[in-house]
């Protein structure tokens, strides 16, 4: 089993640590970033997708009907509501994912080039296969305050698969166009959260089918190093100190789009997602900035396109076609 894990490195954080999961890297305020990893790692050295090439298929399936649920984990969050989440948290992700969809979401279209059922090491599906869904409509169908238990205060990785499972079972969902989100409270700090990563997604199963997820730690603990002030543009009503919910979230869940069990769906030839390739550019084609969804701003980074730049690749934050994306 592979997840992925979102890193930023900077301040004490090192560059190049070992991850075992894939997901975001943790990012100082002015340094370089190391794109999210864990069975498998990938660094940032300063230009997005410098290296690793266009993602390639690699033969498992993709998320081809989106389908968002978020369970808040643990009754640190509150008893009957959520009280105790200081940095607005909870509002800001559900408000982004609800305003993912259709027309007005030219950000995550660009995710749905890839595709699934053809053949493996594809890196162009040219209407071919089943392709990456784009919801239509909100795809946020259930949301969940699991307060009858308290979340660890360290969580390891099978704690949170756990409780992933436990919220598939509430909702009554599995398989791969499902994507569980596991919202940890404020003040728990999953294993690596802060030091290694900012989030990660993986893989896990419920009564024998696939069941993708999300661990997401309260990112505004880890401050700039995970987001917070990125992008920082002090306008377009998004709070700066914020901006890292919507930047961590948004890489987690186009990762979990186009490969929604690390690494089978489609990463480069260093084992970099979607999401990874575009970790933290600051500037220049591909910087991560404050987008419209659907009558909303919010902070995001680009995401890998294969097809930008006559198939050269590159990362990209508006996609309405192969011919116009930017």
């Amino acid at each position: 089993m592979r997840t992925s894990k979102f890193q930023r490195t900077g301040l004490a954080v090192a560059a190049a640590a070992a991850l075992s999961l894939a997901g975001l890297a943790t990012a100082g305020p002015a340094g370089a970033a190391a794109p999210e990893t864990a069975h498998h790692m990938a660094t940032h050295a300063g230009t997005a997708g410098s290296t690793g090439g266009n993602l390639a298929y690699g033969g498992g399936n993709v998320v081809t009907s989106p389908t968002v649920y978020i369970v808040y984990w643990g009754s640190q969050w509150g008893s009957s509501s959520i009280t105790n989440d200081p940095a607005g948290e909870a509002a800001l992700q559900l408000s982004f994912f609800q305003h993912a969809y259709g027309s007005g979401d030219t950000w995550s279209a660009s995710q749905t080039q890839y595709c699934e059922g053809v053949a493996t090491g594809t890196t162009s599906c040219n209407g071919a296969g089943t392709a990456v869904g784009h919801p239509a409509a909100n795809p946020v169908a259930g949301t969940w305050l699991d307060s009858g238990v308290k979340a660890p205060g360290k969580p390891g990785s099978s704690a949170i698969a756990a409780e992933a499972q436990r919220a598939a079972a509430h909702f009554g969902v599995s398989g791969d166009n499902v994507q569980i989100i596991v919202d940890a409270p404020h003040g728990v700090v999953p294993q690596g959260f802060k030091t290694s990563y900012c989030a990660w997604h993986d893989h896990t199963s419920v009564n024998g089918a696939d069941l993708p997820y999300t661990n997401m730690p309260y990112v505004a603990d880890a401050g700039s190093g995970c987001g917070a002030g990125f992008v920082a543009t002090g306008s377009s009503g998004v709070n700066a100190n914020s901006e890292g919910v919507t930047i961590v979230g948004g890489h987690e869940y186009a990762e979990t789009l186009t490969d929604p069990a690390p690494s089978s769906g489609w990463t480069d030839s260093t084992g970099s997602e979607t999401g990874d390739k575009c970790a933290w550019v600051s500037s220049g084609q591909g910087a991560s900035s404050i987008i419209g969804l659907n009558g909303a701003n919010f902070a995001v980074q680009s995401l890998w396109s294969n097809n930008f730049n006559g198939n050269a690749g590159g990362c990209v934050t508006s996609y309405t076609s192969a011919t116009n994306q930017n």
